[in-house]
């Protein structure tokens, strides 16, 4: 039987806050406590909380024929735990359930896999201890890299780890004539199996649902439904993968989003041949129909499906150099303190908002950056980081 297979993104970072150049050497408190905590609280009522409610009374509703897939990034997990333990508690209870399967990926919501192995590692070693404490042990089979950034060589890494599958995006310059709706294997190390985005029918929930101008607005559930019985006989998969925030914050109650999601399962199960499925299942019973080929890193951002949302401008590059330039001294530090900001400086959102794109990919970025401009968020970032190169210093002073 063909399957779906939902799988949601859960990522808050730590905001920085204002930093002005006279703080550099006296502040060593890089981080927006207020922002963060508002953020995170109105974020928990308007999605994490419904939504898990939601997802929670439809497994036991369909008896477990119903499943969906999460990550966590460690910083979310970093901030229920401060901010929102009963956001947490929650999440706990869904995965109770047994239908709701977890994965793994870099603590810190990173881009190390471009840049560094060891930490990468170490990223994704900090995230499965954080996975196991707060879920009774559980250790994910399956990774997601931060974005869905994927190439071969970053699958290489992850299969060397035991992973037994990745998930990332289904671009159309990497697919070609192929579909997503296979599941296919690293080009490199073929044991690890590729679970790649249907993009059209993941977006037409994600980010078009709630807009009044696409032609097939509004998206109802029969003409959702329509659309996946028009996918090919052949085909064995349909991967809808998004960020879980679409469901009351990206797109607002009032859409009718949760009216959606709440009648989708009936109707998947009662008018089509698909039934559901998490990621390792999904790896565990369907055949790989060959490897696909990217030698070059995809993401599942903006139009060009690449790493320019993060890595594609001279504010970017030299803020992410710079950051790891400074990988041995933090870890000859062998501070925890000096290792936590340093991870959190990491996060891919500091990135994010340097990003100087423009038409309807720079409006997306606008919309999550709390900054003016780009330039406000780069020199905000870096007076961050001279102060953090200071303390760097100090603490290599102190070990002579």
């Amino acid at each position: 039987m063909r399957t779906i297979c939902f799988y949601f993104q859960v990522h808050q970072p730590f905001r920085l806050k204002p930093y002005r150049f006279f703080e550099i050497g006296d502040d060593h408190d890089y981080w927006d406590d207020y922002s963060n905590r508002n953020i995170m609280n109105k974020v928990a009522k308007k999605c994490y909380l419904p939504m898990n409610q939601l997802l929670l009374e439809l497994i036991r509703k369909y008896d477990g024929k119903f499943k969906v897939c999460f990550s966590l990034s460690g910083t979310v997990l970093d901030q229920m735990e401060a901010y929102a333990p009963e956001v947490l508690h929650s999440f706990q209870e869904l995965v109770a359930t047994g239908h709701v399967e977890l994965l793994n990926e870099t603590y810190g919501h990173s881009l190390c896999a471009l840049k560094s192995e060891t930490e990468f590692k170490d990223m994704v070693s900090l995230h499965q201890e954080k996975i196991q404490h707060h879920f009774n042990g559980y250790k994910p089979k399956v990774f997601r890299n931060t974005e869905l950034i994927y190439s071969d060589d970053i699958g290489k890494m992850v299969a060397d780890m035991g992973f037994e599958g990745i998930l990332s995006e289904g671009a159309k310059h990497i697919l070609g004539w192929k579909s997503p709706n296979f599941v296919y294997v690293n080009a490199i190390e073929p044991k690890l199996k590729v679970l790649l985005k249907n993009f059209r029918l993941s977006d037409d929930i994600a980010f078009r649902f709630g807009e009044k101008t696409w032609t097939d607005y509004p998206l109802t559930t029969d003409k959702f439904i329509g659309w996946i019985n028009q996918v090919p006989k052949e085909d064995e998969v349909i991967n809808l993968f998004m960020d879980y925030e679409t469901f009351g914050e990206h797109q607002w109650k009032e859409t009718g989003i949760f009216d959606f999601m709440r009648n989708l399962p009936e109707a998947i199960l009662s008018q089509t041949d698909f039934n559901f499925s998490t990621p390792s299942e999904v790896i565990g019973n369907a055949s790989p129909v060959g490897q696909i080929d990217v030698p070059i890193p995809i993401s599942w951002a903006d139009e060009e499906r690449d790493l320019t949302a993060w890595l594609g401008n001279d504010l970017q590059d030299e803020a992410f150099d710079r950051l790891f330039e400074l990988e041995k001294q933090v870890k000859n530090a062998n501070d925890p303190d000096i290792y936590k900001d340093w991870r959190y400086l990491q996060t891919s959102d500091h990135f994010y908002y340097m990003c100087t794109k423009f038409f309807s990919d720079g409006d997306i970025h606008a919309y999550f950056s709390p900054y003016e401009s780009p330039y406000e968020a780069f020199i905000n970032y870096m007076n961050v980081l001279s102060d953090f190169i200071l303390r760097l210093k100090k603490a290599e002073k102190a070990k002579v």
